[in-house]
């Protein structure tokens, strides 16, 4: 397995191995951990080469080098499929806008805050914007005052990431999950992502319960008596001439 690598494709993001290692002397792990020593590089190599693995150097720095032997294709394999697999368990925070007036009816602002609610459950930010039209730019304090509502109303589940502001004829702010209910989030995204990765074997079709179905949707047969008795008889044979 050991390989002849002395093209720079990969470029420095990768670990130097075999001919890439450029000291002389490596303190070398062996594939199972244990400690071999330091040693040059060219034995190190024949450690490598005896056992069909790769040399593969992991601590460039130290001094002097650090180098394993390790299967680098399957290292390489491993560590793409843990990016990945973080990827998908990464949760996307989206910043969603609820838009609110001074006089907004109860109905409507308890509506909205279920929305919110859900929202920031998942993992997810919420902008909250009172709007001014016309001269309700006069009832500042009532904006603020809804503000305060909402966040009295979801201080179990979130916390003022951004305090309220005026900017022209909005006053808002921005609400942000607690670190309880963002670590639930992820958690709850890291579960849904293994399900899609692993994927769940579907039910045997034999047996359980499409057995008595199926057998309730075939066609009963008749006993074979019954079939003879349903059969017309036979005409009897003509009398001979006389």
């Amino acid at each position: 397995m050991i390989r002849d690598q002395r093209s720079s494709r990969g470029g420095s993001r990768d670990q130097r191995t075999n001919r890439r290692i450029r000291a002389r002397e490596l303190r070398v792990v062996g594939s199972d951990g244990s400690q071999l020593g330091v040693m040059p590089l060219e034995a190190a190599l024949e450690r490598a080469r005896s056992e069909g693995l790769d040399l593969v150097e992991i601590s460039p720095m130290a001094s002097p080098p650090v180098c394993k032997i390790m299967d680098y294709g399957k290292f390489k394999y491993e560590e793409k499929k843990k990016a990945a697999e973080s990827r998908r368990a990464q949760v996307t925070v989206q910043l969603k806008e609820v838009k609110l007036r001074p006089k907004t009816e109860e109905h409507d602002y308890e509506f909205k805050v279920r929305n919110m609610r859900r929202f920031i459950e998942d993992g997810n930010k919420a902008k909250v914007v009172i709007q001014f039209r016309g001269r309700e730019i006069t009832y500042k304090n009532q904006g603020s005052a809804i503000l305060d509502d909402v966040v009295q109303d979801l201080k179990d589940i979130a916390v003022v990431e951004q305090p309220p502001r005026m900017e022209g004829r909005l006053m808002f702010m921005v609400l942000a999950p607690t670190p309880k209910v963002a670590q639930k989030a992820r958690e709850a995204a890291k579960q849904a992502a293994n399900k899609k990765g692993h994927g769940e074997k579907p039910a045997a079709a034999s047996g359980g319960e499409g057995a008595p179905k199926a057998a309730a949707e075939r066609p009963s047969e008749k006993p074979p008596e019954d079939a003879a008795r349903e059969e017309p008889a036979p005409a009897p044979a003509p009398a001979p001439a006389s």
